[in-house]
This record gives structure tokens, C-alpha cells and sequence, in this order.
């Protein structure tokens, strides 16, 4: 059978000294296909490119003075947003908790069912297919796409093309305009976008986001899954003979024959399986692989060949799952008569589970326990301390006082664990209560100020000894406490 463009070409022979390790791109037309799998697709590319460009324009009121948008990364006020949470610059370990957390995840999905991530989350792969869509409806399908790239470079090859180009442009320009809405008020910022009042950062990386998103989905495809993507070359680690892929069952299919040959073989007595060699698996796949040749590195692992043939055995009446989600281990029962066994629950899956699950729930026991006050100590490093003339010994410190409600509180600021005798003194300070300095600190916001212990010299018990800073809200009357040391000659 002709395969036409889009399929892999033996290459020619070359001299043994000549021999190249360079591939060739061969521009791959993948054909539309309709069924469950597809159905899955458009399903998650519907919701997750709707949450993404959505989602900056949802509304979370916070209470006045603070912003009213759900998801905001306000790098002004040094905040991240996301509805009820309120992240500061200091917790960014919730960031590294959550990019842990999503690490683990993306092995646990690979243990399961292989590359399923790269098959139907991947951004790589949404944007893509969507990009797709857009090329068939403008060139339609497979072959009048490679029709339209072989035939005359007339008026109606260059209208499509540049149509194409153009709406392409709209999604690239809307992706990188929709990421841009995340880092600052939604409604606002689109308008100055649109009224060419923004900020030149903002267009900046607008343009940088178009043309990538331009790139990556319209242009290299495929390339970028194979060639540039790590994933496929680490991935192989954290699967296993269990793990679910997409697989031709050979034993089932081989071997192949078409309709009619098969006929021809199976009159004379000989053996054919259910394959009829109709490249509809191949023509369908977005990377152009052929599944009936094992597992690949080039396979994301999408599913669409399962569809393809599928619909192509339901038209010939015969069993379905010749391509369908399969696992190694069955593979080479199938070969021995064995029954198939599916194992999802395994220690590896159940250490992966474990993982997310530990840590997801110290994140969420840290954020529920953190208080609504805080304090941070940094203690002077150029000179670690100071002898004064009477003998005391003096240490420097920067106290960062952390006030995270909506209005103004006072905190007091004391020393605990020093010997008898410590004096605090605080720079710009005049108020205290109770012989503790009084610091005002504003609504939803933080205070640094500079402070000193001073020990009278006979009353150091050591070189370095552990001291506890506690700041009091005269408000409400909440703590937070920082550990730091005092260090003496």
C-alpha cells in the first residue's frame, strides 16, 4: 500500500564511512478521527485552556485596600493570590512544596499509565491540537493538506496559508496576553493593553509568550516531544512491566493482511491475523509513529491510534482492542495463555501516593497553624558584636515584623533567654509599654527596623549563647517568636 507523505521513508544507502546520525524532518499530516479517546481530549483541551483564560477575570473579595482578583501573582506587593490564600515572600516553600507535590504526581501518573501526561495535559500538547483544529477547518483534512503543500503555489495556497498564520497569530497573542493578566488586575490591565497605556514589560513579554506558543504548537509539534522534551528519556525510570500503555497487540494483529489477502491466506490455510496493514493508526498519530512497532520514544501516548482502530475493526466486524491500553506483563502472557493481570495498586504507586499525600498534608497543617503575625531576625554579620567602653557587649540584629490582617496593629518587641540585666534598644523607637518598645506596623504589610542587645559584661556566661525575640499585638494579643544567638568575645 502507497503510504504517501506523512510516513517515515527508509533512507537511502549510504557508503559505510559516510554513514549519518542526522534525521531528516518529514512534515507529518495528522487525519482527524472521531471516537472516546478524541472525545477525552477535547473534553480536557476545552477545560484547561477555559480555566486558563478565564480565571484572571473571577473576582474574591479580600476586603478594602486589597486586591479583588481570585489568582493574582502581585510581584508590587510582593503577594501571591490564589482565592483564600495569601502567600508572602517568606513562605516560598509553599511553592517548592507545591512544584514537590507535582513532581511526584507526574511520576505516579507514569507508574499508572505511562505517558498519559504528555498524551493529554502536556501545554505542548494542548496548544497543539488546538492549533490543529484550526489548520484542518482552514486546509482540511489530511489529504487535502498534503494536496495543498504538493500542488501549485497559486492565490488559494497562499490565502489559506496566510489565514492560517493570522489565526494562529490570535491564539498565540491571546496566550501570551492571558498569562500577562496574571500578574496584575485583569480588566484594567487589558485595557491599557488594548489603549496602548501598559507597561512596556507587558508587551514585552506578550510578544515573547505569541511567539512562542506560535512556535512551539504551529511550527515544531511534534519536534519539540521528540527532540527537545527531556520527559520521554527520564519517564523510563518510573514506569515498570505494570505500568498501562498504548499498545498494538501483536499476537492478536500479526500477521498482517490486507481485506483481501487475507482472504486469499486464510482459504489456503493460512495463519492472518487482524491487522490489515490500513495505516489508519499511523495516519492519525500527531508524531507520525507506528504503534505496531512497539514502544518508541517518539509516541506521546495520546490514544489516537486506539480510535483509529477501533473504528476501522468496526467497519470489518471485527473485536475491538487490537490498539488499546495494555501493559507489558500482558504482553508476554497473552503470549504464554495466560490471563491478563492489571496491578495499579503496587509499592511503587502506593510510595508515590505516600509522598503526595506527606507532603500535601505538612503544607496543609503549616498553613492552617501559621498565624496571622510573624517575626524574622537576621543577625549582623560585619562585626558579630561590638564591646562597648564600660565592658557590655553589644549585638546587632534587623527585626522584620509580619502583620497579616487587614488593619494596623502594635506589636512589642522583647528579648528572651539573655541574662540578667539585657537592655533592647530599638532605632527610631520612643514608645514602649511596660519598658518594651512599641512598634506600629500597617495593615497587611511588614516593618524592618534596626535593633540592639546589650549584656553587661559580667554577666556573659559564654561565646555564643541562643536568645528568643517575641513580639505581643497590643490588639488582640497574638505572639510569634524568632530564635536567634547572642555571640560575646
Amino acid at each position: 500500500m502507497a503510504k504517501g507523505p506523512g510516513f517515515a521513508k527508509p533512507a537511502p544507502p549510504k557508503d559505510a564511512f559516510e554513514e549519518s546520525y542526522y534525521q531528516e524532518h518529514i512534515k507529518v499530516y495528522p487525519a482527524a478521527v472521531e471516537g472516546t479517546v478524541r472525545k477525552v481530549k477535547w473534553a480536557i483541551l476545552v477545560t484547561l485552556l477555559g480555566i486558563y483564560y478565564v480565571m484572571p477575570f473571577i473576582r474574591w473579595e479580600r476586603g478594602p485596600g486589597l486586591p479583588n482578583q481570585a489568582v493574582l501573582a502581585d510581584l508590587p506587593g510582593r503577594r501571591f493570590y490564589f482565592f483564600f490564600i495569601e502567600i508572602w515572600p517568606q513562605e516560598v516553600y509553599y511553592f517548592t512544596g507545591l512544584l514537590i507535590t507535582a513532581a511526584f504526581t507526574l511520576f505516579l501518573m507514569t507508574s499508572i499509565a505511562g505517558r498519559v501526561w504528555c498524551g493529554y495535559l502536556c501545554w505542548q500538547t494542548v496548544w497543539t491540537d488546538l492549533f490543529l483544529a484550526v489548520e484542518r477547518l482552514i486546509e482540511g483534512d489530511r489529504r487535502d493538506r498534503i494536496k495543498l503543500d504538493e500542488g501549485p503555489k497559486n492565490g488559494a495556497y497562499f490565502g489559506k496559508k496566510i489565514l492560517k498564520m493570522v489565526a494562529w497569530g490570535v491564539i498565540a497573542a491571546a496566550t501570551g496576553g492571558a498569562w500577562v493578566l496574571y500578574f496584575a488586575d485583569a480588566p484594567t490591565l487589558l485595557k491599557q493593553i488594548f489603549t496602548g497605556q501598559a507597561p512596556f514589560i507587558a508587551y514585552l513579554w506578550i510578544g515573547i509568550l505569541t511567539f512562542t506558543t506560535w512556535f512551539f504548537a504551529g511550527w515544531m509539534r511534534e519536534q519539540t516531544c521528540i527532540y527537545a522534551c527531556p520527559w520521554p528519556r527520564i519517564q523510563a525510570a518510573m514506569t515498570d512491566e505494570y505500568a498501562l500503555n498504548v499498545t498494538y497487540r501483536a499476537d492478536r494483529g500479526e500477521p498482517r493482511a490486507s481485506v483481501k489477502e487475507g482472504k486469499k491466506l486464510a482459504a489456503a490455510g493460512e495463519p492472518v491475523g487482524d491487522c490489515v496493514d490500513c495505516y489508519q493508526c499511523v495516519a492519525v498519530c500527531p508524531t507520525g509513529t507506528d504503534i505496531r512497532l512497539g514502544s518508541q520514544l517518539s509516541c506521546i501516548q495520546c490514544g489516537l491510534c486506539i480510535d483509529a482502530c477501533t473504528s476501522i475493526m468496526e467497519k470489518l466486524g471485527r473485536p475491538t482492542g487490537l490498539v488499546a491500553y495494555d501493559t507489558p506483563i500482558n504482553f508476554d502472557r497473552r503470549k504464554e495463555g495466560l490471563p491478563p493481570i492489571y496491578r495499579i495498586v503496587r509499592p511503587r504507586t502506593i510510595l508515590y501516593a505516600v509522598l503526595i499525600s506527606g507532603v500535601l498534608g505538612f503544607m496543609s497543617y503549616t498553613f492552617i497553624m501559621r498565624g496571622n503575625a510573624g517575626v524574622n531576625i537576621l543577625h549582623d554579620r560585619n562585626p558579630l558584636y561590638v564591646t562597648n567602653s564600660d565592658g557590655s557587649v553589644r549585638n546587632g540584629y534587623t527585626v522584620r515584623l509580619l502583620n497579616r490582617i487587614g488593619h494596623e496593629r502594635n506589636f512589642t518587641l522583647a528579648v528572651e533567654g539573655a541574662p540578667e540585666g539585657t537592655r533592647l534598644e530599638v532605632v527610631g523607637i520612643d514608645q514602649n509599654v511596660g519598658g518594651l518598645p512599641l512598634i506600629h506596623v500597617g495593615a497587611d504589610t511588614t516593618r524592618e527596623v534596626r535593633a540592639a542587645v546589650i549584656v553587661p559584661g559580667d554577666k556573659i556566661k559564654g561565646t555564643s549563647d541562643d536568645v528568643v525575640f517575641r513580639i505581643v499585638s497590643q490588639e488582640d494579643k497574638v505572639t510569634a517568636t524568632a530564635k536567634d544567638f547572642f555571640k560575646a568575645p
